[in-house]
């Protein structure tokens, strides 16, 4: 699979979500296992009216959707994985006016369980966060067909 195609797939999930689609997440890159999402700057994110930094909240939303999302870079077919379990380190507040990008990796796959490693960071490499997650696989089939084929890109 190109990284074009898991690019689009991951596009059209976080499009489908409206707090991903809110923040203006975007796709920045993808590869088999491993996904780069971009938070933009904006007003509506600031946690600080005085400073500018970006909200923590923010921030936890794009590692989260990042990180569920990073599944759609290692499985062959599209399926949920609702989190389980999502710890946050904060390691220093956003540069404000600059945008935050998150990167996820899968550590390890099981039949039930996805574990994942992801950093938020700015242009400087420098890390503004980290989490672990852990995603329930629920499995194809538990998904609706039509919902996979859209995220998949199957005409219908």
């Amino acid at each position: 699979m190109t990284d074009k195609v898991l690019m689009d797939r991951v596009d059209r999930f976080i499009n489908i979500l409206n707090q991903a689609r809110d923040l203006g997440l975007t796709v920045a890159d993808a590869d088999a296992g491993q996904l780069t999402l971009c938070l933009p700057y904006s007003e509506k994110i600031i946690g600080n009216p005085e400073t500018g930094v970006i909200h923590g909240g923010a921030i936890t939303t794009l590692m989260d959707t990042t990180s569920g999302s990073v599944m759609i870079c290692a499985l062959d077919e599209f399926e949920l994985c609702p989190t389980l379990d999502l710890r946050v380190d904060y390691m220093r507040p956003a540069e404000p006016g600059k945008p935050v990008y998150a990167r996820a990796e899968i550590r390890k796959m099981t039949r039930n369980i996805v574990f994942t490693r992801c950093e938020a960071f700015q242009d400087d490499g420098e890390i503004v966060a980290t989490c672990v997650g852990t995603f329930m696989r629920i499995g194809k089939d538990a998904t609706p067909k039509a919902y996979r084929d859209m995220i998949m890109g199957v005409d219908q």
